[in-house]
């Protein structure tokens, strides 16, 4: 199932689901199969990961013409991101592809030794945008913006010391996350400043849930800048994947429904890049894993 929050003109934020290229109310969906559904991501996520499959069995039980009354086009919505308001930081993973430790290691303070441990770092909830709106360049503190197009997991369910084996059953669904970052702000090491500024994580334009994508480790991931392919990869390139990610995490910090981890990225960022490039105003960045979509932004200088 494909998740998105949306709203209208004449709407606040709901929850829908994508159906045959239309956007389905949950909550309007909820009332004509006599079954209440929230109208927030996350109030969905609380109630579990079974409940997919319940919904799933409902749409396929209600009739085509049902639908005709709630459904919008997707050009009559407005795409949010799926999970607006995150409860926590988002989790980021640092250099996990071996290509991007090599080329981190030609041009930021990193060296080019692989991790042996996952490279943990965070992005505060206010940093969470949309496709179709833009980044913020704050030329105050950057004039080295940067791109890393990465697959994100939303967690389903609280999980504390989860083995590698039952990690997936702790995964709700995927969506993509642009990591955007201002490489001439890491402090000492730190990367929050770099990678937490407002907008600096576009995220969307849906979650696709767990049972829709076959597997997470051998998905494409594409980012273009005004049209020009910079990364190309896939997620099998990882070096530590979804399951070694939420055993080391879950290890550390107790893990909970609607926490969002972003998986790191493959080489071709702008840093990387001989000579480097950076983001400017107006600049179009699409980031794009294969079987969720495409987030489109757009770079404006303040």
């Amino acid at each position: 199932m494909k998740l998105l929050t949306y709203k209208t003109q004449d709407t606040e934020p709901r929850l829908g689901f994508i159906h045959k290229n239309q956007v389905i109310d949950m909550q309007d969906f909820g009332e004509i199969s006599n079954f209440p559904l929230p109208n927030d991501m996350l109030e969905l996520i609380d109630m579990g990961f079974e409940i997919i499959a319940e919904i799933t069995e409902m749409i396929d039980e209600t009739p085509e013409n049902f639908f005709e009354e709630i459904a919008y086009e997707i050009s009559e919505v407005t795409i949010l991101a799926p999970i607006e308001k995150p409860r926590k930081n988002i989790i980021g993973i640092g250099l996990n592809y071996t290509e991007h430790v090599a080329e981190s290691a030609r041009t930021l303070d990193t060296t080019g030794k692989l991790p042996t441990k996952p490279i943990i770092f965070s992005k505060p909830p206010t940093s969470v945008t949309a496709t179709n709106t833009e980044i913020i360049k704050n030329t105050k503190l950057t004039s080295q913006l940067d791109w890393e197009c990465e697959l994100a997991v939303i967690i389903s369910k609280k999980g504390k010391y989860v083995p590698k084996s039952e990690a997936l059953d702790y995964v709700f669904g995927y969506t993509v996350i642009n990591d955007i970052s201002a490489r001439d702000c890491r402090r000492e090491g730190q990367w929050i400043v770099s990678k937490g500024q407002d907008t600096f994580a576009p995220m969307g334009p849906v979650i696709v849930t767990k049972d829709e994508i076959e597997n997470p480790h051998n998905l494409n991931l594409s980012l273009k800048v005004n049209g020009v392919e910079k990364q190309n990869s896939n997620t099998q390139f990882m070096l530590f994947n979804i399951n070694d990610l939420i055993e080391d995490l879950s290890t550390v910090f107790t893990l909970e429904a609607g926490d969002i981890i972003a998986t790191g990225t493959p080489a071709g960022v702008g840093a990387g890049r001989e000579p480097q490039e950076w983001l400017h105003d107006g600049d179009v960045v699409e980031a794009t894993v294969e079987g969720i979509g495409t987030i489109v932004n757009t770079v404006r200088e303040i």
